[in-house]
């Protein structure tokens, strides 16, 4: 199998696309072709749709990689005919009907009021059919995250059925870690 050269990332919530700035160099060292999609988190809709746009214009397969809300993101986008696989990063990992809000226990509406927007119908936003029934996947459990449990993280790759990798890491851990971050991504562009 030729190994997949297109790789898009997706941040998560609160942030932009910047903190995989030491992910991408990483990985465009490789002669890897890296798009960063720069989701506005107010919907999930919207964050799909911006998503697929980028996927659009690639020329063949794709990785399409997920941090935290972004792995919802990649759940929802990830049945597009360009993505080969996907890659959960310390990310939800949501079944058909699942949201956040259904993820987590009282999710804070005031989270869609602070630092960088993040609309609570992002938060809402429930996963149509999710890409991980229909491509393989990888997910890297962040160990010391305090954002995601790292039980969570596991239940969900056990039930996406990925490949899991463990990190010592809290939630950031593109940013914390990014060498072992391009390695996973290097291990699924492989496979």
């Amino acid at each position: 199998m030729t190994p997949i050269r297109n790789i898009v990332l997706v941040h998560g919530g609160f942030v932009d696309g910047a903190g995989w700035q030491d992910v991408r160099d990483e990985l465009t060292r490789d002669g890897l072709r890296v798009h960063i999609v720069p989701i506005p988190t107010l919907s999930l809709a919207d964050d799909a749709a911006m998503t697929r746009r980028v996927l659009d214009g690639l020329d063949g397969p794709a990785l399409l990689i997920g941090h935290s809300y972004g792995g919802v993101v990649i759940s929802e986008a990830g049945t597009h005919p360009n993505v080969a696989s996907l890659v959960y990063i310390a990310a939800f990992a949501p079944d058909r009907g699942e949201s956040i809000n259904t993820l987590i226990t009282d999710p804070p509406a005031f989270m869609a009021d602070v630092r960088v927007p993040w609309g609570v119908d992002a938060l809402a936003g429930a996963v149509t059919e999710p890409a991980w029934q229909h491509r393989p996947s990888w997910y890297l459990v962040a160990t010391q995250d305090r954002m995601i449990p790292p039980p969570a993280q596991r239940a969900m790759a056990e039930r996406a059925g990925s490949i899991v990798v463990e990190v010592i890491a809290g939630h950031a851990v593109y940013v914390s870690q990014p060498a072992a971050v391009a390695d996973l991504i290097r291990q699924a562009a492989a496979a």
